[in-house]
């Protein structure tokens, strides 16, 4: 039990929970901290998450990833009925900490955290610019290769001609179809 170090000051801890069990512990948290009345003591849990930009079937979905698989954060005041409130609660293997006492995390960490799941679109990533060779790595022309005719920034889509047949084709790919040979 954390008896020293029980500052009664509010700050963000990192749960270590079974993997594939971080939003069961979330919810399974948020409910306990309602039935035992400890609103007062722990303020937050979340799992932290962000979006990421997958081709399924040659189709862009957008699909949200966890950052840290395996923990789950939590915003509280440490004392001995809120540690053993947390520590207790289904699937959470323990805090993470030196010994029984917990570690907070830093602003500064929580800060960038919270920025990088706040990020709304998910950024292209592009490597490779008009002219270039590229190979098709996804669709109908997998495996292709051709040259960077154009570029559309905005809507992740690049212009890549292919020889068909001894002739020069216009594909429209999306980005993460290609890439540089």
């Amino acid at each position: 039990m954390p008896r020293q170090q029980v500052t009664g000051e509010k700050h963000w801890y990192v749960l270590h929970t079974y993997s594939g069990y971080e939003d069961s512990v979330a919810f399974n948290l948020k409910q306990r901290i309602e039935s035992m009345g400890m609103q007062d003591k722990i303020f937050d849990v979340i799992v932290p998450k962000e979006k990421k930009i997958k081709i399924r079937e040659g189709k862009r979905t957008t699909v949200e990833e966890k950052i840290f698989p395996g923990y789950v954060l939590v915003e509280m005041i440490v004392t001995d009925d809120s540690w053993y409130v947390v520590r207790n609660t289904p699937n959470v293997t323990g805090f993470v900490g030196s010994g029984t006492v917990p570690t907070p995390i830093s602003e500064d960490e929580i800060k960038a955290l919270q920025k990088r799941m706040g990020v709304e679109e998910p950024k292209y990533k592009i490597d490779f610019a008009i002219n270039d060779l590229v190979r098709i790595t996804d669709g109908p022309f997998k495996d292709y290769e051709g040259k960077v005719s154009e570029i559309d920034e905005q809507k992740g889509k690049v212009k890549v001609l292919v020889s068909i047949f001894g002739r020069e084709t216009p594909v429209e790919l999306d980005f993460l179809q290609v890439k540089k040979s």
